[in-house]
């Protein structure tokens, strides 16, 4: 190996690009992308694309979710290849690489909408699934937009402190409090498999959640999760997706402050991040087709806590898809 050369952890069965060697190269040297992968243009194809997609356009409160992935991907230095909790190494199993950012116009919402949507139609179409790294929830319409246009509408696992359902904000269709009705309202989720995750908090009036359960919502709120533990939640919206193709959406303010303060919107009584990694242990055997983690302010964050959340989050979302596609390889 010459001094320009990266070493690599070696390939797994597939031949995957995995990260770079860490026992070689110091975690702290070298190009943040997700998990020290590679980047998707040095890989011949991805099973996995990781995109970040800086915009925070659509916040109704603290801005600064636009430096998230980044955030995110600095956090993600540390992780490992081998997932011990789900027994599985998934840079080996399938070709995870970072795409880089989308770049959407932060003056324009729904030009920046249209242009989420193109990109993601365009890593999809490459035979990718995608883990997404915002940016606000705004992102999330687009998203699974093109994601309904190649598995039709898709079952939805929305972990947040808030419902995400609301109508409109000074009028505007487009924020990060309204992806989920619009979605709904666009027929690209399907309504018998609709679920929010740790929600809470107070609420501008009984009548959203009374909007809420029309849309075809559940609710699991963050004190149900603290009352009947990770693996019950887990199983009873394991029950509610069945064999549908799934869709997660993670606002990190499901955490609680003291989990991940750097966000744009936190309130107290939230879950802790033990209590999320383990539900989401609890769902890998759903077909789990893209996902995203939203909402990381690095701006408001002590000492990475919110980033290294957001980046196991990741993490395991990433593995669940690893661990699929190469089931599917050998069915």
């Amino acid at each position: 190996m010459n001094s320009f050369e990266t070493p690599r952890v070696p390939a797994g069965p597939t031949g995957a690009v995995g990260p770079v060697d860490s026992s070689r190269i110091p975690r702290y040297a070298g190009p943040a992308t997700f998990a020290r992968l590679p980047r998707l243009d040095e890989v011949d194809s991805a099973d996995v694309a990781v995109v970040g997609v800086p915009f925070d356009t659509g916040v109704s409160y603290r801005p600064g979710a636009r430096f998230g992935g980044n955030a995110i991907r600095e956090a993600s230095r540390l992780l490992r290849p081998y997932n011990p909790a789900q027994d599985a190494s998934p840079f080996a199993l399938a070709q995870v690489a970072d795409a880089g950012d989308i770049a959407a116009n932060p003056f324009n919402i729904n030009e920046a909408v249209e242009t989420i949507e193109a990109a993601a139609d365009e890593l999809l179409g490459s035979g990718a699934r995608m883990m997404t790294l915002g940016g606000d929830h705004t992102i999330a319409l687009p998203l699974l937009r093109s994601v309904a246009k190649k598995h039709g509408p898709v079952a939805l696992l929305h972990f947040d402190a808030h419902l995400d359902t609301w109508d409109t904000y000074f009028g505007a269709e487009y924020t990060h409090g309204t992806p989920f009705r619009r979605a709904v309202e666009e027929g690209i989720l399907d309504t018998s498999a609709l679920s929010h995750v740790g929600t809470r908090g107070p609420l501008y009036g009984k009548q959203d959640l009374t909007d809420d359960e029309k849309l075809g919502f559940g609710i699991v709120t963050s004190a149900d999760v603290y009352r009947r533990g990770a693996d019950e939640v887990a199983d009873q919206l394991r029950q509610r997706i069945g064999d549908r193709p799934l869709y997660i959406s993670i606002d990190i303010d499901c955490l609680d402050p003291a989990h991940a303060p750097g966000t744009g919107t936190p309130e107290a009584g939230g879950m802790t991040s033990r209590e999320l990694l383990e539900i989401l242990r609890g769902l890998a055997s759903c077909n789990l087709v893209s996902a995203d983690v939203v909402e990381v302010a690095p701006a408001y964050d002590h000492a990475e806590i919110t980033a290294v959340a957001a980046s196991h989050t990741a993490y395991e979302l990433t593995t669940i898809m690893s661990r699929q596609i190469a089931a599917s390889r050998t069915a």
